[in-house]
């Protein structure tokens, strides 16, 4: 689906959705529960995908849409051998979350997804679980999905990288809890995007599952993670909320930053504080000259149109933000330095070089080298173009944001891959005062 975003100010109030890095957490500690309600979810493409699982290890996941709720009914901490392949589709989290609850079942898993998806790096996991005594294969030998897995897996003590992938750990201490022996992770090397382990910890504390990083009182400095065995996942009361999403929330953020009308802020509500790392995008943007309002209690964030300046910005913890930092770098004067992205290259693309190839086109300049993306602001008058969304749904939205301001009208191809994290993210952007045009 082609979308055209022209030229347009933006105001009034928007409400973030949930957040999908919960939303899948939540939905599999339900599944290793023997039942749990998961209110407020992000029901999107890759949400459905990891419910998909959640059934194929042998669970239900129902979805009533008044208001959303997932119905979980689980395998409690003993999934069944799927009776088919699992497609995790698009969806990179669900595929290594669920590798660790395939280690549990008491035969073989196959798990594989589209052709981005079977791209990406799996080989650390599926070499830790090894270690683990489980059978754990690439079908291919390059570490990549399709996926095979033999268990059950009984727990211990394993070593594994903390520089690729933290969906890892996650996937590691999940399955840990229902394991006989519990395991024991140490990381081999430091920690990147330690606040998605800070979110792992936090859901496996609301689902009675105890669950401590060693060496630090959480995940940020740790040296690696502890979960003892033979525990149940219960939430108080049978129900879980997921929270607002930061990670959608920038867009919001950027759109306000750059395009609110000079009269008028744009609000955003469901912002309240949680784990999430992408919380820092308001902090960056206040750095770079926004001017922003967070009321953490009530959870609404105001911004303002803003006249934004370059900064540098470590997205080691934080990588799903580089999209919108690399278009609020366009936009500002100065230069803005994204550092420590090497890890986003690892993503449903490369999103270090998508940015600075799809910025280009509408006119902004750009400096690539591997761990670091330069955005010339100064150096950029945006113009609107043509641009590939490269079938990911944070390129499509950090393009559609540069499309409100440059000149004329931006042409995004793939706008439907928004349906991974934000589905009603164009009509949002639209009941904003946006000027969006989709194609059926």
């Amino acid at each position: 689906m082609d979308v055209h975003v022209s030229t347009s100010t933006v105001r009034g109030t928007a409400r973030a959705p949930p957040s999908k890095s919960y939303t899948h957490r939540a939905l599999l500690a339900a599944g290793y529960s023997d039942g749990a309600t998961v209110r407020s979810p992000l029901v999107s493409a890759d949400t459905k995908a990891t419910a998909r699982a959640v059934s194929a290890f042998g669970g239900t996941v129902e979805l009533d849409r008044s208001p959303d709720v997932f119905e979980v009914r689980g395998f409690d901490g003993r999934p069944d051998v799927p009776d088919d392949v699992i497609d995790c589709g698009n969806s990179g989290t669900t595929t290594r979350l669920v590798t660790g609850t395939a280690a549990l079942a008491d035969g073989g898993t196959v798990l594989t997804g589209d052709e981005s998806l079977r791209s990406r790096p799996q080989g650390p996991l599926l070499d830790a679980l090894t270690d683990l005594g489980v059978r754990a294969e690439s079908t291919r030998g390059n570490g990549q999905a399709p996926l095979v897995l033999f268990g059950p897996l009984e727990g211990g003590d394993v070593a594994i990288p903390g520089d690729v992938s933290s969906q890892y750990v996650t996937a590691l201490l999940m399955a840990g809890a229902v394991t006989e022996a519990g395991i024991d992770v140490e990381l081999t090397t430091e920690l990147k995007s330690a606040p998605y382990v800070n979110i792992t910890l936090e859901l496996l504390g609301e689902f009675g599952i105890e669950a401590t990083p060693v060496g630090s009182d959480t995940a940020d400095g740790a040296t690696g993670f502890s979960v003892p065995g033979g525990q149940t996942y219960e939430p108080t009361d049978g129900t879980y909320t997921v929270p607002g999403d930061f990670s959608s929330i920038s867009y919001l953020v950027a759109a306000g930053a750059v395009a609110a009308d000079p009269d008028r802020e744009v609000r955003i509500e469901g912002a309240r504080p949680s784990a999430q790392g992408d919380s820092a995008i308001v902090e960056i943007a206040e750095r770079m000259g926004a001017t922003i309002d967070w009321d953490r209690e009530a959870g609404t964030i105001a911004v303002e149109r803003s006249a934004l300046s370059g900064v540098e910005v470590d997205v080691g913890d934080t990588p799903d933000l580089l999209p919108t930092i690399a278009t609020l770098g366009a936009i500002a004067d100065g230069d803005t330095r994204i550092v420590n992205c090497e890890h986003v290259r690892y993503k449903e693309t490369d999103r270090v070089s998508a940015m600075a190839e799809e910025l280009a086109k509408l006119g902004a300049e750009t400096t690539e080298e591997p761990d670091v993306l330069t955005v010339h602001g100064s150096e950029s008058d945006l113009r609107g173009a043509t641009v590939d969304g490269r079938a990911d749904h944070r390129i499509v939205m950090s393009l559609a944001i540069a499309g409100l301001v440059a000149e004329g009208t931006t042409t995004i191809r793939g706008g439907e891959h928004v349906d991974v994290s934000f589905p009603d993210f164009f009509a949002t952007l639209s009941d904003l005062g946006g000027d969006v045009e989709r194609e059926a």
